[in-house]
């Protein structure tokens, strides 16, 4: 197989409050570094998501991809997190928020929509296809500096600016502004779009290579469909050239489906797979037990057993995600028979080992 050598990535997934958004940034760098499939040279794709997903390390890999390419390479940006158009008395201002921003010190934690552009146009590269997830559920609480005003934001307006200096750059967001991102498994509806197209699904031409009109049309179509026309992919690509971004069956002509064995499965509401604890923390994501003394507004997730509220009777729920709206007691899980233990200690039951388990409580956005 030859590999892909002009194709360069940076694939950003924040997580933090995004677990999903990890997910995602690994599923699509692993496409685009397997030699079966875009053929992306590993040491040319750089993931960064956690942790590693800081204002600091994003610029710097900006730089690296800078300095290390020519006109002739072609470069996919990725980025999936939050962005927000942010106003205060001194003016407004667009922003990428990376992992460990501090909406006190924006300009210094955060990814201003001047200082993103600036580096993309630094790049000499003259195939260009910036990828941006950053309209999800949920978003900063009440942690802002005063004065300081937030409204979700799709991308940066002086990235569209850069889209009329040449005709090998292309811009591609997740929704529209007054859209939300809807969540998934394996991976979100943008997200899973980006790796079917790249997969060859739906590709004009079987010759091999994924073109920027591949993903941009198949985005466009399957996104509406499954979130009941509820996310809507915003595409700046009407001046750009159809230049090829990949290869999608590693250099062969037949694609070789998707990467992936499980049944794509799209969350029902945007942050309806999204949990927190008690603090407001995200801890994970759609495979959610939920049990505990339940005291919010919903409750939901993918039970591993029968559910019961206040002692009332369970509901098996087993496989399914379900939601326990403003219970009026606590919230058990049982695994098996119900038994009850008495004030001395002592077990009343049929003597099996089954038992009601009482796990940590997670709440619902």
């Amino acid at each position: 197989m030859t590999p892909f050598d002009q194709g360069h990535a940076l694939i950003v997934g924040v997580g933090a409050d995004l677990p999903n958004t990890v997910n995602d940034a690994q599923g699509l760098a692993n496409l685009l570094q397997n030699p079966a499939r875009c053929g992306y040279p590993p040491e040319h794709v750089y993931l960064l998501t956690g942790e590693g997903a800081t204002r600091g390390a994003i610029l710097a890999a900006l730089e690296i991809i800078s300095q290390s390419t020519n006109p002739q390479s072609t470069i996919l940006v990725y980025f999936s997190g939050h962005g927000y158009q942010a106003r205060a008395s001194i003016g407004e201002a667009y922003y990428l928020l990376p992992y460990g921003y501090d909406t006190h010190r924006l300009s210094e934690t955060a990814i201003s929509g001047q200082t993103f552009t600036e580096k993309l146009r630094a790049i000499p590269a003259q195939k260009l296809l910036v990828l941006l997830d950053c309209c999800h559920a949920g978003g900063v609480g009440d942690a802002k500096a005063p004065g300081l005003e937030l409204s979700k934001s799709p991308l940066p307006p002086e990235a569209t600016a850069l889209l009329a200096e040449g005709s090998g750059r292309v811009l591609i967001a997740s929704s529209r502004e007054d859209e939300l991102s809807f969540a998934g498994k394996p991976y979100s509806a943008f997200t899973l779009a980006l790796i079917e197209a790249l997969s060859g699904a739906g590709v004009a031409k079987k010759d091999g290579y994924v073109r920027v009109a591949d993903v941009a049309g198949h985005t466009r179509e399957v996104v509406p469909g499954r979130t009941n026309k509820r996310q809507h992919p915003i595409l700046h690509f009407e001046h750009a050239d159809n230049f090829v971004l990949a290869y999608y069956a590693g250099g062969d002509t037949q694609p070789k489906g998707l990467p992936f064995d499980v049944e794509p499965e799209i969350e029902p509401e945007p942050g309806a797979w999204t949990v927190f604890d008690q603090r407001g923390q995200t801890v994970h994501g759609p495979q959610t037990n939920i049990a505990g003394d339940v005291q919010g507004p919903v409750f939901s997730g993918q039970f591993g057993g029968p559910v019961a509220v206040g002692g009332g009777e369970a509901v098996d729920m087993r496989g399914s995600r379900g939601a326990v709206y403003k219970p009026s007691g606590p919230v058990e899980q049982q695994f098996g028979s119900r038994i009850t233990i008495t004030g001395d200690g002592n077990v009343i039951g049929d003597g099996s080992r089954s038992t009601v388990v009482k796990q940590e409580m997670f709440l619902i956005n």
